[in-house]
């Protein structure tokens, strides 16, 4: 009853397909925000569901996901959301996971699958060689940044203390993703381990008081051992000066990991090339392939400079399993991260890349940063508006003078349904955070969410 045969399968297929394509055709017709109100009460209705113990026809099932489940308070795939760092959504990637899914192959270990291992292998390899990586840099694809991130302090914990974590210290910028504490707490280092280097002005965390912090902690006794860099934060897209950084990490002997997640993929651009100057030096990156190469929720990567220090503090061979390799081109995926089972993630990336090569994603990338520019411009003539973020990289702040005034203008934007802004606090004042990074999002779009930002600034 749960096999499906050929034909059976093309017609579930074909009225999904014709449901997701009626979707891409009016994806950018779609409302980029709903009132939260309305989902929640279909959240209410769902959640007393039973299990059912009969199935129900296909087309009800997709009347009920598409009509009612889906429509959610953020459209995050709209071209005029430009709040948070949005999942892209590329739907060549999502074609990719239903390849994956249906072939089912396991690519935990490189003798259950070995032509599918490696063509993962090839995506983590070119990703590496983006940051400037050698040869012997290897990486896993995983489920987003902060997998990423966890997996890259646990392998600083173990390459640079074992498991003798007394006075161990982590340092990072005050505006750090709250990833890093949190691997830090899973890791067993306790929260006064994570040291916070306050930002300057852009943003950046004050290399000399990163520097002086280190020297004073090693005098009290304590264990400095990882440095993290920011490249692209949330608030600001701020980029610290990872070579600066990287040469306090030489000299004081710590592990330098970069979070990449937003901002590494503008390493494809000239512009982005010059701000993550210094990026290659490090000894891990995190980057999100779901954020600078426009593809689906889920979708992170950690690149390792030394890949047999990654192996080692994953690697635990079951006998049961048969031997694990030590040839370097015959990747064990398991011998690199906390995962045995695994999705075959890679095809969603590589799929994309194989159809599309970079060139289109590079030009996508050099695009946003020319938007967020103009944006930035823009609203910098709006009467009763002020930018006090211009952009680094695609996220720009400005201010309609007050909290109230901002959270006003904030909530009458999103309503007229074209782009979506959210609020953030920056310096104890709550302002409006606006970024570029849909693929969809061109200057057409861009110029609407001006017009509705310029006619609410307006009304206020």
């Amino acid at each position: 009853m749960l096999e499906l045969e050929g034909a059976q399968f093309r017609a579930v297929i074909d009225e999904v397909a014709r449901r997701l394509a009626d979707h891409l055709d009016h994806v950018a017709e779609q409302p980029v925000a709903i009132a939260t109100e309305r989902a929640a009460e279909v959240a209410r209705e769902l959640a007393g569901a039973a299990l059912p113990e009969a199935g129900a026809p296909l087309a009800a099932v997709l009347d009920q996901l598409f009509d009612r489940v889906f429509p959610s308070p953020y459209h995050t795939g709209s071209p005029g959301f430009f709040g948070y760092f949005a999942g892209g959504g590329l739907p060549e990637a999502a074609i990719a996971d239903l390849i994956a899914g249906v072939i089912n192959r396991f690519v935990g270990r490189w003798s259950a699958a070995p032509a599918v291992t490696q063509l993962e292998a090839n995506v983590v390899r070119w990703l590496a060689e983006l940051i400037g990586f050698p040869a012997a840099a290897r990486g896993v694809i995983t489920s987003g940044g902060s997998l990423a991130n966890l997996t890259a302090v646990f392998t600083a914990r173990q390459r640079q203390l074992g498991f003798d974590l007394v006075g161990a210290r982590i340092y990072a910028s005050d505006q750090i993703h709250f990833s890093i504490p949190k691997a830090a707490t899973i890791c067993g280092l306790p929260p006064a381990s994570v040291c916070r280097i306050a930002s300057d002005g852009d943003g950046r965390i004050d290399v000399a008081a990163l520097a002086a912090q280190v020297a004073a902690d090693r005098a009290r006794g304590l264990r400095p051992f990882l440095v993290v860099a920011s490249a692209g934060t949330f608030l600001t897209g701020a980029v610290d000066d990872l070579a600066a950084v990287a040469e306090v990490a030489r000299r004081e002997h710590l592990w330098f990991h970069v979070d990449a997640a937003y901002g590494g993929f503008f390493q494809l651009t000239a512009r982005g090339r010059a701000l993550l100057r210094g990026i290659e030096h490090a000894d891990s990156v995190t980057l999100d392939p779901h954020k600078g190469l426009f593809l689906p929720y889920g979708t992170g990567a950690l690149l390792v400079r030394q890949g047999d220090v990654l192996k080692r503090a994953h690697e635990i061979d079951a006998d049961f399993y048969g031997p694990l390799h030590d040839d370097a081109d015959r990747i064990d995926f398991c011998s690199y991260s906390i995962e045995q089972s695994r999705p075959f993630r890679g095809l969603r990336v590589w799929l994309p890349l194989a159809l599309h090569g970079i060139a289109p994603f590079r030009h996508n990338l050099d695009e946003k940063l020319d938007l967020a520019a103009f944006a930035g411009a823009a609203l910098a003539e709006i009467p009763g508006l002020a930018v006090i973020a211009a952009p680094i990289l695609t996220v720009l702040l400005f201010t309609a003078g007050d909290d109230a005034r901002n959270q006003r203008l904030v909530e009458r934007v999103n309503a007229r349904g074209h782009a979506f802004l959210m609020t953030v606090q920056h310096h104890e004042a709550i302002v409006v955070r606006m970024c570029i990074l849909s693929f969809r999002a061109h200057r057409d779009r861009v110029e609407v969410a001006l017009a509705d930002i310029r006619a609410v600034a307006a009304e206020l």
